[in-house]
């Protein structure tokens, strides 16, 4: 059983790395066993994560949160099961599938129900340093809002703005605009290589970026 009382939770049946990994991979009763303590290891791991975050998000919504956590943790643990290589714990190891995938699981409960702007430009006013002391990087915005709504396709722009100054959660971003994650990532890509291409146009960017002699 795991407590909520920030311990961490009871040593798992199986110990050592080479026993996890087996147990893990062969069928059989301790196969059920090492996923059964895993699985509680990991739902400790982000209910601490999740309390950690708890100002975005209910007290009634912890144990959900934390379950979901790990359960995507879980099937993410063992899809990267063949890369672990023995160089920390393997419970050490597992903790940080489940952190992260608990942060993600609180910031997305936090846009649960809002509005994502998905279109127009207007998070972008004008909020550039004033000419003078810093009119370079007055340039180097202006041209970046501009390209943003003039080089961008819509689908791009609303992914940029969404994800880069909304700071919407990709995998929120995804379900609204029923797509995926990777699909996401390859429009960001895409948005910030014409961008770029822009800015070397216009003067604003190096054509390299490496260290000058």
């Amino acid at each position: 059983m795991t407590t909520v009382s920030g311990r961490p939770a009871p040593a798992p049946t199986v110990e050592s790395p080479v026993d996890w990994v087996t147990a893990l991979t062969l069928p059989g009763p301790e196969q059920d066993r090492a996923l059964r303590d895993l699985h509680g290891l990991l739902v400790h791991a982000a209910r601490r994560q999740v309390h950690r975050m708890a100002a975005v998000v209910g007290p009634r919504d912890v144990d959900e949160l934390a379950n979901q956590a790990a359960d995507e943790a879980l099937v993410a643990l063992l899809g990267k099961l063949h890369t672990f290589e023995g160089r920390s714990r393997f419970t050490t190891w597992a903790y940080k599938f489940a952190v992260l995938h608990a942060a993600n699981a609180v910031r997305a409960a936090a846009w649960r129900g809002r509005e994502i702007q998905l279109d127009g430009l207007e998070v972008l006013a004008d909020t550039a340093p004033q000419p003078g002391h810093y009119a370079e990087a007055h340039d180097l915005v202006a041209g970046v809002r501009r390209l943003l709504g003039t080089a961008l396709t819509p689908h791009q722009r609303r992914v940029v703005v969404a994800l880069v100054i909304d700071d919407v959660p990709i995998d929120v971003l995804a379900e609204r605009l029923g797509t995926n994650r990777n699909a996401l990532y390859k429009t960001l890509h895409d948005a910030r290589g014409r961008i770029r291409s822009g800015l070397r146009t216009e003067g604003l960017l190096e054509e390299t970026t490496g260290a000058r002699s």
